[in-house]
């Protein structure tokens, strides 16, 4: 206890000094980034529209701009982000009509958790009836495991009222529900088509190209378009720099009439060579996420995956204690962490296995650079996407729908494109402090909780279980922050460096030596090389100084 004290005081010491030291980088990167945005300017004032068809002649099926359609507003997609916004602007008086591709119920193995900060979105909206009646399960925070030993990290819920946590849920309920509630109000309609094209007018995106559920061609017009279309989105080119990653995959399962060692808690396993989650979506069922890096995973279909379990695991059966078994047999983690989760969840996942309902998606990564389109705007995963490791995609998405709604609540008009487009590029802006908070940080906390044969990386995983594990500040001030009730991004960076300081710490004291040195110094350069990148995509300047940018001033046009 001791040497903890001790390598905190040297942390305490230093931090101040290294934010320092950040907030002159910082004015470095900003420099570049008004370079970057000035190009962009540009490039949209000389008329860029890449991908978008121009519509010129009235077809079959249309409803023209001059013949009073009636939309003001029209969304692609009714996802969470599209059904979500539907609701909130038409309970605003907008008239809405929803474009979605499937209507029916959708099955995922992500966006099943949602955090407190989303839950309070939730609430700002008037959608926090949409996790009753599905069976939806309270979430206290998260217990961390690694190498047997294990610590609780509860979400700082103390300010809040009794009903404010996070929740977890089957995903396809969800919707559902906000669906059928947005599809109450008479000004809402909800139609199913997939939308094949954005129909352009002297560079101003006036509707849609839809192709109906019987193949009917249709066009739709409404003075704004929000797209709301996915990861997937066939949309997104025209409205944005799609700079898509896929880090890994998730391997999902469903585990069945079992307990996790804490209630109430979503589980983080930082397994080799990548973390796994555990946490329950209803009463009796509780989703298992085995991350995988890199973008392939053995196949289901073939059989390649369960031949492997019924060929390996029987050989192995004898050295069989926990659920992480299986896991060890298909060469994603080693021996040696086989111990880590209680054995009462080993039926369980067999079970699970032998049910064969395996299930995997990529896990993808994008920062937001849109292009600035009159009369168009994105939202949701086909705008921005993180890691799911920290589960704040439907938080950035709801708050996203908050800053939205407040933007449009003065305008009455939304037909005078060039001037709502120039004052809903605020909207960038305003989103960025809580967005860009859990996006740096679902980045960096990934690439941290992965194993790595790096010693300095080695160092930094071990640390940060241990600053978790310290208790008081240092476990709810990084749980505030991924839980989106307090999303600061310098706090994030401060907290950021305050563990790779302590990783340092715990190797300098209490006698130091060259290669321990030499160890620190690439743990910060490390440290550095993780979340730098990271900020930079994000937006130094919109992330950390968002009074400097001029479009937070815009007021909203007048309409005579």
């Amino acid at each position: 206890m001791e040497m903890v004290f001790d390598n905190y005081i040297v942390g305490t010491f230093l931090v101040p000094l290294f934010a320092f030291l950040f907030l002159f980088i910082l004015r470095r990167y900003n420099n570049n980034n008004n370079n970057d945005n000035n190009t962009r300017k540009k490039r949209f004032e000389k008329g860029y529209s890449r991908e978008i068809k121009t519509q010129t002649g009235a077809g079959k099926g249309e409803c023209s701009p001059g013949n009073g359609s009636g939309n003001d507003v029209i969304i692609v997609g009714a996802g969470v982000a599209g059904a979500a916004l539907a609701y909130t602007l038409g309970k605003d008086g907008r008239r809405v009509h929803v474009i979605e591709r499937d209507l029916t119920e959708p099955d995922r193995i992500v966006g099943e958790l949602l955090q407190p900060g989303g839950y309070l979105k939730l609430v700002e909206l008037g959608l926090e009836d949409c996790v009753e009646d599905i069976d939806a399960q309270r979430v206290l925070g998260y217990a961390l495991f690694k190498d047997g030993r294990n610590t609780k990290l509860s979400y700082p819920l103390g300010k809040f009222q009794a009903d404010v946590s996070g929740r977890s849920f089957h995903n396809g309920r969800f919707i559902q529900r906000m669906r059928e509630k947005a599809a109450t109000l008479p000004n809402v309609k909800l139609e199913q088509g997939t939308v094949t094209s954005l129909l352009e007018e002297k560079g101003t995106i006036i509707g849609v190209q839809y192709k109906t559920k019987d193949g009917e061609e249709l066009r739709a017009y409404a003075p704004l378009t929000i797209v709301c279309d996915g990861c997937f989105s066939n949309l997104r080119r025209s409205l944005c720099n799609p700079k898509v990653d896929v880090p890994s995959c998730f391997v999902g399962l469903v585990l069945e009439n079992c307990e996790l060692p804490f209630s109430n808690h979503g589980h983080v396993i930082l397994a080799d060579p990548s973390p796994i989650l555990l946490y329950p979506i209803s009463s009796t069922e509780v989703r298992c996420l085995v991350d995988v890096p890199g973008k392939k995973v053995p196949s289901v279909a073939n059989g390649e995956m369960a031949n492997h379990l019924k060929t390996v695991v029987a050989q192995q059966v004898s050295c069989i204690d926990c659920p992480l078994k299986t896991l060890f047999y298909h060469g994603l983690i080693e021996e040696s962490v086989l111990f880590q989760v209680p054995p009462e969840l080993l039926d369980a996942f067999i079970a699970a296995v032998d049910k064969g309902n395996i299930r995997t998606m990529p896990n993808r990564s994008m920062p937001a650079d849109p292009h600035p389109t009159p009369g168009a705007l994105l939202m949701g995963d086909a705008f921005n996407m993180r890691h799911p490791l920290t589960g704040g995609g439907m938080t950035v998405a709801l708050s996203d729908i908050v800053v939205l709604r407040d933007l449009l609540r003065p305008l009455h008009n939304l037909h005078d494109a060039a001037s709502l487009t120039s004052y809903l590029e605020s909207f960038y802006t305003l989103r960025k402090p809580v967005a860009s908070t859990i996006n740096t940080l679902a980045g960096a906390l990934y690439k941290v909780f992965s194993a790595s044969p790096d010693e300095a990386r080695k160092e930094m995983r071990q640390a940060c279980f241990d600053y978790l594990s310290l208790g008081g500040v240092f476990s709810t001030g990084p749980v505030a922050l991924l839980s989106g009730l307090n999303p600061r991004p310098l706090s994030l960076v401060l907290h950021f460096f305050a563990v790779a300081i302590y990783g340092v710490g715990r190797l300098l004291l209490p006698f130091p030596s060259f290669q321990r040195m030499w160890i620190g110094a690439r743990l910060i350069s490390s440290a550095s090389g993780i979340i730098f990148p990271i900020i930079k995509a994000e937006g130094v300047r919109q992330m950390f100084f968002p009074a400097t940018v001029p479009a937070v001033y815009r007021a909203p046009p007048v309409v005579n």
